[in-house]
């Protein structure tokens, strides 16, 4: 079965050393940046301001 790969024969560069499938830290990396996506979206709708009702007199 598979192993742990640390990376050593792929040589990634730009995004892809970033944010990839096959290395602990790009992998970590990925998760990291959705929980963060998650939470930026949970604290817009949390503090976004509400809308008054119009009443028309």
């Amino acid at each position: 079965m598979g192993g742990h790969d640390a990376g050593s024969q792929h040589q990634f560069t730009g995004f892809a050393k970033y944010f990839n499938a096959y290395t602990i830290t790009g992998r970590r990396n990925c998760v990291l940046a959705t929980y963060a996506t998650i939470a930026t979206l949970v604290l817009y709708f949390k503090l976004k301001p509400k809308k008054k009702a119009v009443t028309a007199s």
